[in-house]
């Protein structure tokens, strides 16, 4: 008995360990480490080193709580600003886009395998949801600068569609064991009220418990080492609890995570460094067991079918549901090209796959061996291309900032201020001599291992370690200060224009000089409002705005999303690719209105390039080099 705890914890160890030096792999050749995983447990399953593990429901139970895990910490990571950004697209792919993947998917699954419709829709709703962890890493490891709108998209569509993937699926099985044959209009009604029900009652057992976590945090003076589990702890009982009164638990844990996250909760450093730390053991664990679980030898059966399926997947019905979806908001064809293909299916599809199993479901085995082929296919064909295609299609900006030192530092009584510490970088805009703002109280510089007074010291210099109490809002604003300048790709030089554009100049000066055809609604705005309108109400950091024969590019925005800073280029560079599909409704009305246009009077000759000259004085500038 002792010899084979002994052993068991020997070999557990050893997987974790495995799995975790995978990671530097990974990183450096920027392979998706949720294959890796993957593969390190099969490897070791019972066709590889022969570990035989076919229990399904410790597989479930334990991937169910390592999920929680992810998606608290998920939720505890996104800001609000994301969320406010992203919402509307996201939360429709998240609903109506799973609905409709399962739906295409479906239908195709039932005409390529042995299952009933209702079977076929079971697996669809099991594939239908996407991976963030596999998507963000591969982002993270390719050191890609994406646009942070399609970012935020793809962060909180990953974070919000598992609870109803889930809910389908878990659905379909019990309708499915119970041998019940419903008509398709009783059917969709039981699952439009329990999806109601099921995400209502998590959405409101999430909220409270979130607050409640921050409350008893707040209120309890417990230790530092203490306080992380504590949190944790909470999280898995919210979870629970929604689950135990028929609400979705993966729902409650993630809205509790993002108000936690959102909140002025104390220690927030320490969790979010915890938290983290759990998040990929809670990946790891749940990777290899999903892993173990699998037969390969079981594969080859259905090799042919399940692999056309995932083709299927990829190439037809997640871009039919993403352009579905997107279709009433104003984005880039570029944008929703790349959120269609980043649709990695992961640990969340292979988990569900377990359901049918647990129901006992005659063809639960072949629902989950062609679920797992699914996500191999889906790992190996999006997993490897998801930089080259965000630098194809002209989704890669050059960063904001340059490299940077900064230390947070956790104080006892701060919920409303922070202590950063940061090494002064070359090149630094303080190492030339910028002022720290007033705001902001330098308490303590280290220089050549002395510690001083920052009065005392005198202009600081590269290399000094600068400690800084300031409240919590303005941390961004010192980074800029502390951060050498970014290192711009020589591909990128003229990214943001060779003029600069003041913003807040009128509109009807652009149509004076380049006669881009203005309406005369538009010639009335200031030359910011203008680009923040023709890109729907919302500008980002490398928004691009075409005019007829210039381009207008979003160099910066201040907190309130503002136009700051405007690029002009007399050479339009974005897209980098066209799409010829993925058209969106504002896109559509745009097009319907210029050719109505068009009809009612004759196109105006476009001044040759040639004989373009810039904007006088008032309205652009040469710009300085730095973007």
């Amino acid at each position: 008995m002792e010899h084979g705890i002994y052993l068991v914890t020997l070999v557990g160890a050893a997987l974790v360990v495995a799995a975790a030096f995978s990671s530097l792999i990974a990183f450096r050749f920027g392979a998706p480490l949720l294959l890796l995983f993957l593969c390190i447990g099969l490897a070791t399953g019972t066709d590889g080193l022969g570990i035989h593990f076919d229990n399904a429901r410790v597989a479930y139970f334990a991937g169910s709580l390592a999920l929680a895990v992810i998606l608290f910490d998920s939720g505890f990571g996104t800001p609000l600003n994301a969320l406010r950004q992203a919402a509307g697209p996201a939360l429709s792919l998240a609903t109506f886009g799973v609905l409709l993947t399962t739906g295409l998917f479906g239908a195709a699954a039932y005409y390529l395998l042995d299952l009933t419709w209702l079977e076929s829709f079971l697996l669809g709703a099991a594939v239908a949801s996407t991976d963030a962890a596999a998507v963000f890493f591969l982002l993270r490891a390719g050191e890609i600068n994406l646009r942070e709108r399609v970012r935020s998209t793809l962060e909180v569509e990953s974070g919000t569609n598992d609870p109803i993937a889930i809910f389908l699926t878990i659905t379909l099985v019990e309708v499915i064991a119970a041998n019940i044959h419903p008509e398709a209009k009783v059917l969709v009604t039981d699952l439009a009220v329990g999806f109601l029900v099921n995400m209502g009652l998590g959405a409101v057992i999430g909220i409270l418990g979130g607050m409640a976590i921050v409350r008893l945090v707040d209120r309890l003076n417990l230790d530092h080492g203490l306080l992380p589990i504590f949190v944790l702890t909470l999280s898995l009982m919210v979870f629970a609890a929604a689950g135990a009164v028929g609400g979705s638990g993966f729902l409650a844990v993630y809205l509790a995570g993002l108000i936690a996250g959102n909140s002025d909760i104390r220690a927030v450093t320490i969790l979010k460094r915890f938290q983290d730390g759990m998040s990929w053991l809670a990946q790891i664990i749940m990777f290899l067991i999903l892993g173990l679980f699998a037969t390969p030898s079981q594969f080859p059966a259905i090799l042919m079918p399940a692999v056309l399926l995932g083709l299927f997947l990829i190439f037809v019905a997640r871009p039919i549901a993403v352009w579905l979806c997107l279709v009433p908001f104003r984005l880039p064809r570029p944008e929703v090209a790349f959120v269609s293909w980043v649709g990695l299916r992961g640990a969340v599809s292979i988990l569900l796959a377990i359901t049918p199993l647990l129901g006992g479901l005659d063809n639960g085995r072949l629902i989950f061996n062609t679920a797992f082929i699914i996500v191999l296919v889906s790992l190996i064909i999006q997993g490897w291309t998801v930089g080259p295609l965000a630098r194809r299609l002209g989704l890669i900006v050059p960063a904001r900032l340059g490299p940077l030192d900064k230390v947070e530092l956790e104080l006892p009584g701060s919920a409303h201020h922070e202590l950063l510490a940061y090494r002064v970088a070359p090149g630094s805009p303080v190492a030339r001599g910028e002022r720290i703002p007033r705001w902001a109280r330098p308490s303590l510089v280290l220089r050549d291992g002395r510690s001083m007074r920052f009065q005392d010291m005198g202009r600081l210099a590269a290399g000094d370690h600068v400690y800084i109490f300031v409240p919590d809002r303005y941390p961004r604003l010192l980074d800029k200060l502390f951060a050498s300048r970014a290192v711009v790709d020589p591909e990128d030089a003229d990214f943001f224009g060779a003029f600069a554009v003041d913003p807040s100049r009128s509109a009807e000066e652009l149509e004076t000089a380049y006669a881009p055809g203005l309406t005369e609604a538009e010639r009335k705005l200031s030359i910011g409002d203008l680009v923040t309108t023709r890109l729907g109400g919302h500008a980002e950091y490398a928004d691009r705005v075409l005019l007829g024969p210039i381009e207008l590019i979003v160099r910066d925005v201040d907190d309130k999303g503002r136009i700051t800073g405007l690029g002009l280029s007399f050479e339009p560079s974005a897209p980098v690719a066209r799409v010829p599909v993925f058209l969106s409704a504002g896109e559509i009305r745009d097009r319907i209105a210029a050719f109505i246009r068009n009809r009612r009077k004759p196109a105006e000759a476009q001044p040759a390039a040639a004989e373009l000259e810039p904007v006088p004085q008032p309205v652009a500038e040469k710009a300085t080099g730095e973007g």
